[in-house]
């Protein structure tokens, strides 16, 4: 019953081991694959949630029904679930609640770096954190029977490292918990002032109990080593200061970071001449160790940014560094590109030949920021270019309206662009909004979303039409171009543009990537017709070089999206 499991798989098994029922998540780099395993299992609904806010409000609803229910999410997704979260904490669950959410120091793919602890600590919710593939499965069991015997929702933070390594977990059978009957309890339920009033003291108690447990909890250890020094630490940190140091030290792994216990960290500290907290990005043990008065060194020795390694931390505790072999410096730098055959490159294209100022979202078209294409100058968070778009507008008071596109994922859209676009619908400013609609969840690797007609199964679902959506809206002007066909883009843009009220252009052409998808045969250049000037490089397609100073298309690559073709002054593509 042994198997080599990443962290993220690992969790959806202990989902199902725990007697999960009910899971709604919206994918979000690096927490996807706990939805993508946890739909492996026929026990589990599973689905995806247009945004992480309404996935948590759905797995608080099966809740309510007497189910053990789970959403994912990763930590940007938690700001947007922020708000079910911190009033949940007060209501309580009647199954068990289980939030997962995975940082993601380093940003790998995010766009800020921030730390979940603060919500947890923030909305006065537990908080475990593994620091590998069995604790990720052992700590959902832990999680639900705390959530349970608490009356809380709890948070589990994965990270990167911990979510997309491997290591050996054991597996045991599935255990269903008898379904918990829902009864009627307003002052529980509602969270009305004067209910939530009342209910205020009891998360403060809770939180007192649930530190009373942390002192003792299996999951906060002990490891002796060396007493000249001790190290409190946790999560994938755990891991690196057991590399780098062995038995040298004495360890504090912390599996609970949210209520941190007290006694158990002064008892520690006690048994060691030199204390050191060892955790990525924010101090927050740090500081609870600070408060308890405690001599303790942190980041004056650690950086609050980025990913720790093994060899960080012997370098700062003083210790020899490994021996390694570094990369070559002159390995070239391969920055990411989009695809060839790229859905999004042709309306960028056009965007950049028009010098538009472009405010653009999250999603794998974010890459139209990259250069040559460099046709996007602002990127904030999920479904901000549309809000961002009409307030451009109105305050340059008229300068930029004929200059300025938003540009937004399908998902994204679905996501949170549509209040955005129900601002700008009603308040009437003269803003040009891009729908690019891939007919995909792109950048997390190909999940349903609410426009595909498919569910997370890839079974018949609901379907919704974004052009009548968006009519429905208040738009008069919604117009469908294929990205592909370059003059028609550039038609419509200019045409929109010019326009004097709100408009919507959907840019619609399936991810090149997708299985389903039928492609041209890939081009060839003509040599002889070629004249090396370049002109077909402004696309940035990774398809495309130059060698003997003529174009050269790498078969193996190219979808024969015919982009090029139509940027060649002497047609020498074919």
């Amino acid at each position: 019953m042994k198997e080599l499991m990443l962290g993220n798989k690992a969790f959806a098994r202990g989902l199902y081991e725990a007697g999960c029922c009910f899971v709604s998540s919206y994918p979000g780099t690096p927490s996807t694959e706990i939805t993508e395993e946890a739909v492996k299992y026929d026990e589990i609904y599973c689905e995806w949630a247009p945004n992480e806010k309404v996935a948590m409000e759905a797995a608080f609803g099966a809740s309510l029904a007497g189910r053990r229910s789970f959403c994912g999410m990763k930590h940007v997704g938690l700001n947007v679930a922020a708000d079910p979260l911190y009033t949940m904490s007060y209501t309580g669950v009647n199954g068990g609640v289980i939030i997962g959410v995975a940082d993601d120091p380093g940003m790998h793919s995010s766009q800020n770096e921030q730390d979940s602890r603060h919500h947890a600590i923030a909305s006065k919710v537990p908080l475990l954190e593994p620091s590998d593939s069995a604790e990720s499965l052992e700590f959902v069991k832990i999680a639900y029977d705390l959530s349970e015997e608490y009356d809380t929702p709890v948070i589990i933070k994965m990270c990167t490292r911990v979510a997309h390594s491997q290591s050996l977990v054991e597996k045991s059978d599935r255990v269903l918990p008898e379904r918990k009957a829902y009864e009627k309890n307003i002052p529980k339920y509602v969270m009305m002032p004067g209910n939530a009033i009342r209910r205020h003291p009891f998360v403060e108690e809770r939180t007192r109990k649930l530190r009373e447990w942390a002192e003792t909890a299996p999951i906060n250890r002990i490891e002796k080593g060396g007493k000249e020094l001790g190290i409190i630490t946790s999560s994938t940190c755990y891991q690196y200061v057991k590399e780098a140091l062995g038995d040298k030290a004495s360890v504090l792994k912390l599996g609970m970071l949210n209520p941190l216990p007290e006694k158990l960290i002064k008892d520690f500290a006690a048994t060691v001449d030199r204390l050191v907290v060892v955790e990525e990005l924010d101090p927050i043990i740090e500081q609870h160790c600070l408060a308890l008065g405690l001599k303790v060194e942190g980041k004056s020795l650690f950086p609050m940014e980025g990913e720790f390694s093994q060899n960080l931390i012997r370098k700062a505790l003083g210790v020899e560094e490994a021996s390694g072999k570094p990369l070559d410096e002159k390995i070239p730098v391969r920055p990411p590109v989009m695809c060839a055959g790229c859905p999004h490159r042709g309306l960028f294209y056009t965007l950049n030949k028009n010098k538009c100022t472009v405010l653009g979202d999250i999603g794998c078209y974010t890459l139209g920021a990259v250069a040559p294409l460099s046709a996007m100058e602002m990127t904030l968070c999920m479904g901000a270019s549309l809000s961002a778009i009409h307030g451009f507008n109105i305050a340059g008071e008229g300068e930029n309206e004929h200059k300025t596109v938003a540009v937004i994922g399908d998902s994204t859209f679905m996501h949170s662009g549509m209040t955005g676009l129900a601002n700008i619908a009603y308040n009437q400013s003269n803003s040009t909004v891009i729908i690019l609609d891939n007919s995909i969840t792109g950048m997390t690797g190909h999940q349903q979303n609410p426009t595909t007609g498919l569910n997370i199964k890839g079974d018949p679902a609901g379907k919704i039409d974004l052009e009548a959506l968006c009519r429905a809206m208040g738009f008069k002007r919604v117009t469908v171009v294929d990205p592909y066909d370059l003059a028609e883009c550039d038609r419509v843009v200019k045409e929109e543009l010019a326009a004097d009220e709100p408009s919507v252009i959907i840019s619609r052409r399936p991810c090149a990537l997708l299985k389903n998808v039928k492609h041209n045969a890939p081009l060839k250049v003509n040599t002889e017709k070629c004249i090396g000037c370049k002109s077909c490089m402004r696309i940035g397609c990774p398809a495309i070089s130059i060698k003997n100073g003529k174009a050269h298309v790498d078969n193996t690559l190219c979808v024969g999206c015919g982009v090029c073709s139509q940027l060649c002054p002497v047609g020498a593509f074919e």
